[in-house]
């Protein structure tokens, strides 16, 4: 007979994962309390940890990235054309 996989919801590992981090109680006492596995503790800390920078970083953060390579990518494309343009302009201006 399988084990069937249980599915926390964010809200759940989130709250887990900040009573962890305030170290009020140990993994063990947070695993009877909650019902979860110790090392899903543990690795549920460590992804708050790692990730909560981006929590500060607010929407700027990624989309700020990503606009920038967009931008990046229209300057190139600029370039490319106005050096095409240069090259045409300059075999006409020898005729």
């Amino acid at each position: 007979m399988s084990a069937i996989r249980r599915k926390h919801d964010p809200a759940f590992m989130a709250k887990v994962a900040l009573t962890a981090l305030r170290g009020y109680a140990t993994a063990t006492e947070l695993t009877a309390h909650f019902g979860v596995h110790p090392h899903q503790i543990y690795a549920w800390k460590k992804a708050l940890i790692n990730t909560a920078p981006k929590v500060f970083a607010g929407p700027r953060g990624s989309r700020t990235d990503e606009v920038s390579e967009r931008k990046l990518a229209e300057l190139y494309e600029q370039v490319g054309r106005l050096m095409v343009e240069r090259g045409f302009l300059l075999r006409r201006s020898e005729l």
